[in-house]
């Protein structure tokens, strides 16, 4: 929420407006006086890495009635306000709906009243409001995230974590009640995130004898060697005649039929806290500026719009038919139609749904393809390990193995499939606990097949792998294009292959996502607000950190959108010495703001292959020299800490997901090898591109959108949002300002 407060602070400013904050909620609008105030630029540096609200936030009884939004409504337009940007859950954003619709009305009576005048009103005949929606429910259609989801899975991910150790150490069971009381969204994606052996979620109750199917699904696993059980509960879960279905009574299941050793853990307000994750961070910011944008093109006529993400791109949606939406889900709930309140909730959480069912259910006859269709599939790491590989390559078996294929594992890249004939078929027991783990299990590999083409092509051939699912960064994209360019010479190469990316860069073409990214934007995000806080304690200090990314700008652009970096330099822009001469300069005039009142420390963030000249200890150093004892500057170099360790539950769940969308492209493309060598689409990379997931021919990609010198897409979906970190920084050279 607070990083929303900044964007809509910032922007408002940036163009030309006058920003206040309310503090309290509506409290704080019915309220005015002191808890209405003028917001500056200095007011919200910092906000970006501060939990909770710096705002505060309140229910308010007043509001709901009509005396109480006249009191609100003046307050306004005694301020000059007539655009309100809301975040919250449907709740407050209803209520501003019902508030912007009576707005004339209230204006009205204010005056008839005598308690404004019709002079303080001209101008502000109408309220525009736009809605960014802060839940750690994940509850609202219409949007794949909220401000806030993503903070709390982690906060939930880390915890199971620390408990999976304990359980296995003790072969425990953990039943886990998280948040959700109407929406099972927390709970799902921590069992996918965290590999847990059963969900129970309010959308979707189990069948009538859920007690002996759960049984049954952890006894199986039981039976395959797991030492450990662990059962997330969302507290809204129900059975199928809405009973509850707690914490408690599943304990007490376990331990009287599988007579299993069993600790309930209930994490609570633990999932509120915290700092905002690098995915929340940038989501606030980007939806905080799209509000703004929205405010200024809204008219009388228009409906109030509500600021949604649909898989990586900001969207608008009409408010009320999105709160419309999120309410019919209690009401099909009520009504026990389940199948309407799945299909309410977005399309995104019913994939992940099956994708887990998939994944947790074994020798489910109903899953399995017909003998005749069951398929060998090769799995292989290439390039440098990323967080989500292992999640990627357990739900890929998993599923595999789920549907009656056969997933064999090539370890150690290419070379060790032609060195060390190292491939092993995976068992679930193998690949179960590989969801929370970081790096590679099978190990990974910079080299390509066309290094021994042939040698390569006799191991698959002497396999007879029917699919190939290569997870990783530019060097597996670019092996995925050799191995399509070798079929015609190389009979065993036409079979179905994809590619999932996964690397920190994300510099793969045919998507705007990687798995891996999101775990190095946190790493990265950590270790700066870490430095952060140093070059705070020390007040008049900047420091200039050298990112990864080789030569694409991501990772640098979007942590300078999570740390509020006053500038970021990328390979795509570069850097030249009348760039580096105006940001010298912004920092000065910043500092000289500063009166030693503001103690928030000052980052640039540099891509490590954004000039061979102008190098971090060298930006550094002239910034020492230009300063003159007035503010210090350091370098700081994290390294490969950006690689990360445990991969973050967005990296774990989109891993997941995406694994399961190649092993059914690979179910899909089986045809006869003629067939395959004709048809390019059968060598695909799988991406997130704007608001579809989609398979693109290797092929197209190849030739239509690789700059393989800089080994990046030709087309980035993120440069445009360097205006905006440029926007949000003050920056000199804004497009906006």
């Amino acid at each position: 929420m607070n990083a929303a407060v900044r964007a809509v602070v910032r922007m408002a400013i940036a163009k030309g407006c006058e920003p206040y904050a309310i503090y309290e909620g509506y409290e704080g609008l019915v309220r005015g006086g002191d808890l209405i105030k003028e917001k500056t630029w200095e007011d919200v540096r910092g906000y970006l890495s501060e939990g909770g609200t710096l705002i505060g936030t309140a229910r308010c009884a007043a509001f709901r009635e009509r005396p109480g939004r006249l009191k609100a409504a003046k307050n306004l337009i005694l301020k000059g306000i007539d655009a309100l940007v809301i975040c919250g859950g449907d709740g407050s954003l209803t209520g501003a709906d019902i508030f912007r619709a009576e707005w004339k009305g209230l204006l009205d009576e204010l005056v008839q009243s005598g308690e404004l005048t019709k002079e303080q009103i001209a101008g502000h005949e109408h309220l525009n409001i736009v809605g960014l929606v802060g839940s750690i429910d994940n509850d609202m259609s219409s949007t794949d995230a909220t401000i806030g989801a993503y903070s709390s899975l982690t906060r939930i991910c880390q915890s199971v974590d620390f408990i999976d150790a304990t359980a296995y150490s003790h072969s425990r069971a953990f039943v886990i009640e998280v948040m959700g009381r109407h929406c099972g969204w927390l709970a799902l994606m921590a069992g996918v995130s965290t590999g847990a052996d059963f969900v129970f979620i309010p959308e979707k109750p189990p069948v009538e004898g859920w007690e002996a199917e759960m049984c049954q699904i952890i006894q199986k696993h039981r039976s395959l060697g797991k030492r450990k059980t662990i059962v997330i509960v969302a507290e809204g879960a129900i059975d199928r005649e809405l009973q509850p279905v707690t914490a408690n009574y599943v304990k007490d299941v376990l331990v009287q039929r599988l007579h299993l050793d069993t600790r309930i853990t209930t994490l609570g307000h633990v999932q509120r806290g915290g700092t905002a994750c690098a995915y929340d961070r940038m989501l606030a910011t980007l939806q905080g500026v799209e509000a703004v944008e929205a405010v200024l093109d809204s008219t009388p006529d228009t409906p109030s719009p509500m600021i949604a993400i649909t898989e990586n791109k900001i969207t608008r949606k009409p408010l009320m038919n999105a709160v419309k939406l999120t309410q019919g889900v209690a009401e099909a709930i009520k009504k026990k139609d389940f199948e309407t309140a799945m299909a309410l909730r977005d399309a995104e959480f019913e994939e992940y749904f099956r994708a887990y069912m998939a994944t947790t259910k074994l020798d489910e006859p109903a899953q399995k393809v017909p003998e005749d269709k069951r398929m060998k599939i090769a799995i292989i790491h290439i390039g440098a390990p990323a967080g989500g590989m292992n999640a990627a390559t357990r739900a890929a078996a998993t599923y595999c193995l789920s549907r009656g294929h056969r997933p064999f594992a090539i370890h150690n890249g290419f070379p060790g499939l032609c060195r060390h004939d190292a491939v092993r078929e995976l068992t679930w027991l193998q690949v179960e606990s590989w969801a929370i783990r970081g790096g590679s299990e099978i190990g990974t590999n910079r080299s390509l097949p066309s290094e021994d083409m042939g040698m390569v092509a006799w191991y698959f051939q002497k396999y007879r792998f029917d699919g190939l699912l290569i997870v990783g960064g530019f060097e597996g994209f670019h092996a995925l294009y050799e191995l399509q360019q070798a079929r015609e010479a190389y009979p065993a190469f036409r079979i179905p292959m994809v590619c999932l990316p996964a690397t920190i860069s994300n510099n793969v073409p045919g998507t705007e996502y990687s798995i891996g990214s999101d775990t190095c934007l946190n790493a990265l995000i950590d270790y700066c607000d870490a430095i952060k806080q140093s070059a705070s304690a020390s007040r008049r200090r900047v420091f200039v950190v050298e990112v990864q990314g080789g030569r694409s700008g991501y990772v640098a652009t979007m942590a300078g959108l999570g740390v509020g970096a006053l500038a970021v330099y990328t390979p795509e822009e570069g850097i030249n010495l009348k760039m580096l001469q105006e940001d010298i300069d912004h920092l000065k005039e910043s500092f000289a703001k500063d009166q030693g009142m503001n103690r928030a420390g000052k980052l640039i963030l540099r891509n490590e292959k954004s000039s061979k000249t102008y190098s971090t200890e060298l930006i550094a150093d002239m910034i020492h020299e230009e300063a003159k004892g007035r503010f210090e500057s350091r370098t700081a170099v994290p390294g490969h800490v950006q690689q990360g360790g445990t991969p973050s539950p967005m990296d774990r769940v989109r891993a997941v997901r995406l694994a399961v969308r190649c092993v059914q492209f690979l179910e899909d493309n089986v045809r006869t090898p003629k067939e395959i060598l004709g048809d390019p689409r059968t060598a695909s990379v799988i991406g997130i591109k704007g608001a579809a997931v989609l398979f693109t021919p290797i092929s197209v990609l190849a030739k239509e959108d690789t700059e393989w010198k800089d080994r990046r897409p030709k087309r980035a979906f993120w440069l445009e949002l360097k205006d905006i970190v440029d926007t949000l920084s003050g920056r000199r050279g804004s497009n906006y300002v």
